[in-house]
C-alpha cells in the first residue's frame, strides 16, 4: 500500500473552496455594515464584468496551487508565513498559500463593488481587518512556528504567552515593546530643561541651551495633543528637540496635559487661545522677542495654522515663521482616516459627547493601531501569546502605547469643521476664539513637510498646505512614514528627502516631483538652515530658566503633565 499523501486530507476541504457558491460571496458583501451606529447599508452590487474575471482568475491559481502542493510544500511570498518552520510543513504551508489565494480574491472583490469611491473604501478597509485577523499565523493550531516552539520548550512559550495576555489584559493594551525598559524623564524625554509656566491645558517647557551663543528669535514647538510631546524627544541620539537646541535655537515646547474629567468641557477654541496662543505669549514675555518661530506637528500644526489665523484677524504677528510637519490644513483628501467620518457618524459623537466627556486614548489608539492591521496588531498577537516572546526595546513604540484622552467637545468640533466640512480653507466660513478664519492672511514664510508612505496624513494632502498658504514656501518630502519620516537625525545617514530648487508649487505633488530632486539623508540639516534664516542675530545664551515671578522654572523637563497616564 501507498502511504497517504500529506495533501489526501486537505483534498476533500479544497475542493469544496473551488465549488463555493460567488452567489454566496455576494451575500456576505451585502451584510457588510461598516458605519457604527448608522442605519443598514442598501444592497451592494458588483461589476459582472469583474465578477467573472475574477472567478476565472481564481479557479485557475487555485488549479495551479492544488497541482504544486501535490508535488510538495507551495512556496509562500509573505513575511507571515516565510520561515523554514512553514516550508518545512506541507500542511501549514498548503494552507498559508489557500488563505493568501482566498485573501486576494476577497479584496479583489471589494475592488469590484459598484458604488461610490468612499463606499469601497469603507468596504476595502472592513475586507482587510477580516482578511488580517483570520490569518492561520494568528491561531496557535495552524501557526507550525509557534508549534514548533511550544515542543521545543515542552509547553513553556505557552505558558509564558498566557503570562503575556494576562499582563496586558491588566494594562489594557497589546505589548508592542519591552515598557518596562523605559522611563519618562530618565531614557526618553530626557533632554535638560524646565518647565517655566502651566494652566489648566499645558505646560511650556524651556530647555537648557547646549551652545554658548543662541538665535535671537526664539523656537516654539507644538506637539499633537492626540500623542505626548516626547516623540520629538526620544532618546538623544533621535531627539529632535535636542538637535534644534544643538543648533543654537533657544528652544520651548507645548507638552499638553492627558485629559481628566474635570477637562471634559474643553473645547477647541480653548486649545487654540488658552494653548497655543498662550505659549506663544508665554514664549514672547521670557525672550523678550518682538516675534518668535514655530513649529507644529500632525494636529498640533492643525491648532498652530489656526492660532496664526486668529492672531492675523486680531492685526497681531508675533510670529515669524511657521514650520509645518505632516500637517492636515486642507482636509479635501484625508487619506485613511476618511473611512471613519460621515455625517451620521459625526452627528452621533456630537450626541455621545459634544456638551461634554472623553474621548478615551486607548479607543483611539486601537484604531490608529489597525489602520495597519499586520504590523501594529496580530504581529504581537502572534509574538506575544502564541510564541510567549518579549518584544524588543524600542522607544518609538514605547510613545506609541502611551496614549492620550482628548476632551469630548474639542474632538467632536474636530471632526466636524475639518474632517467632514473642511472649513479651514473656506475664507469666513469658520469662527475660532470670535474671529473669521481666513489663510489669506498668513503671508508668514513657512517650511512643510511631508512623508512619502504616510497613512495618517497623505503626502499630498500635506503638500495641499502649499496652496492655501500664500506666503513665501518650502516643501520637502522625506521616505518613511508618518513619525518615522519625521524622527530621521542626520547621524543616522537613513531615507532620502525631496526638494525642488526652482521654489515653483504647481497645483499638484505629481507636478512638483517632476521637478524635484532627490537627496540622501535626513532633511533635518535642510530645515535647519532655512530656519536660521529667519531667527535673527545671534545673542549671549540665557543662564537661566524663564523670567520674572509668572514664567518661573517650576519643576525640571519633562514636567508632571507629561506622565500622567490615560
Amino acid at each position: 500500500m501507498h502511504s497517504e499523501s500529506p495533501w489526501a486530507a486537505s483534498a476533500q476541504q479544497f475542493q469544496q473552496i473551488l465549488g463555493q457558491s460567488w452567489t454566496q460571496a455576494l451575500q456576505a458583501f451585502q451584510k457588510l455594515n461598516l458605519g457604527t451606529q448608522l442605519p443598514a447599508a442598501p444592497p451592494l452590487a458588483l461589476s459582472q464584468t469583474k465578477l467573472q474575471a475574477l472567478q476565472q482568475q481564481y479557479l485557475q491559481e487555485a488549479q495551479a496551487l492544488w497541482a504544486q502542493g501535490l508535488q510538495g510544500a507551495p512556496e509562500v511570498q509573505d513575511r507571515r508565513f516565510c520561515s523554514a518552520d512553514w516550508a518545512g510543513n506541507p500542511v501549514a504551508a498548503f494552507a498559508a498559500a489557500v488563505y493568501l489565494l482566498n485573501a486576494r480574491t476577497l479584496m479583489g472583490l471589494a475592488e469590484a463593488v459598484e458604488a461610490d469611491e468612499k463606499t469601497r473604501s469603507r468596504i476595502r478597509f472592513g475586507v482587510e481587518q477580516w482578511v488580517a485577523a483570520m490569518a492561520p499565523s494568528n491561531f496557535l493550531a495552524f501557526n507550525a512556528e509557534a508549534q514548533k516552539k511550544a515542543m521545543e520548550t515542552r509547553g513553556e512559550s505557552l505558558a509564558k504567552g498566557m503570562q503575556n495576555l494576562l499582563h496586558d489584559i491588566g494594562q489594557g493594551h497589546v505589548s508592542m515593546t519591552d515598557e518596562s525598559l523605559f522611563e519618562v524623564g530618565r531614557n526618553v524625554a530626557s533632554t535638560e530643561g524646565a518647565v517655566v509656566y502651566e494652566n489648566a491645558l499645558f505646560q511650556l517647557l524651556e530647555y537648557k541651551p547646549l551652545t554658548a551663543k543662541v538665535y535671537e528669535r526664539p523656537l516654539l514647538l507644538v506637539p499633537p495633543c492626540i500623542n505626548k510631546f516626547y516623540v520629538l524627544d526620544l532618546q538623544p541620539e533621535n531627539s529632535f528637540i535636542r538637535y534644534a537646541v544643538e543648533q543654537g535655537q533657544r528652544s520651548f515646547v507645548v507638552s499638553w496635559r492627558n485629559p481628566d474629567d474635570s477637562l471634559a468641557h474643553k473645547t477647541w477654541d480653548d486649545y487654540v487661545q488658552d494653548g497655543v496662543i498662550a505659549a506663544i505669549e508665554g514664549v514672547q514675555r521670557i525672550t523678550g522677542a518682538d516675534q518668535i518661530n514655530t513649529l507644529g506637528f500632525c494636529v498640533g500644526g492643525t491648532i498652530l495654522s489656526n492660532a496664526l489665523a486668529v492672531l492675523a484677524a486680531r492685526g497681531q504677528e508675533p510670529v515669524a515663521s511657521a514650520t509645518f510637519l505632516t500637517t492636515l490644513i486642507d482636509f479635501s483628501d484625508s487619506g485613511i482616516l476618511d473611512v471613519f467620518i460621515d455625517e451620521a457618524s459625526v452627528k452621533f459623537r456630537e450626541m455621545q459627547m459634544g456638551k461634554g466627556g472623553l474621548m478615551r486614548g486607548q479607543d483611539l489608539a486601537s484604531t490608529f493601531s489597525f489602520l495597519r492591521p499586520n504590523d501594529l496588531v496580530w504581529n504581537y498577537v502572534v509574538g506575544n501569546y502564541l510564541k510567549g516572546e518579549t518584544p524588543p526595546p524600542f522607544d518609538l513604540l514605547y510613545w506609541n502605547s502611551d496614549s492620550t484622552n482628548l476632551p469630548g467637545p474639542f474632538y467632536v468640533w474636530y471632526l466636524r469643521n475639518f474632517y467632514l466640512e473642511n472649513n479651514l480653507v473656506k475664507p469666513g466660513r469658520l469662527s475660532v476664539c470670535g474671529q473669521k478664519m481666513d489663510l489669506r492672511h498668513l503671508t508668514l514664510p513657512v517650511y512643510v513637510y511631508g512623508s512619502r508612505e504616510d497613512h495618517i496624513v497623505p503626502v499630498h494632502a500635506a503638500y495641499a498646505s502649499t496652496q492655501v498658504l500664500p506666503g513665501k514656501k518650502r516643501f520637502v518630502m522625506g521616505a518613511s512614514g508618518h513619525i518615522a519620516g519625521v524622527i530621521n537625525p542626520p547621524a543616522k545617514g537613513r531615507r532620502s528627502h525631496w526638494m525642488r530648487a526652482d521654489g515653483k508649487f504647481p497645483a499638484t505633488l505629481d507636478a512638483w516631483l517632476q521637478a524635484a530632486t532627490e537627496h540622501p539623508g535626513s532633511w533635518w540639516p535642510d530645515w535647519s538652515a532655512w530656519l536660521a534664516g529667519h531667527a535673527g542675530k545671534q545673542i549671549a545664551a540665557p543662564k537661566a530658566y524663564g523670567k520674572g515671578p509668572k514664567y518661573k522654572a517650576i519643576e525640571p523637563a519633562p514636567g508632571r503633565y507629561v506622565k500622567q497616564r490615560a
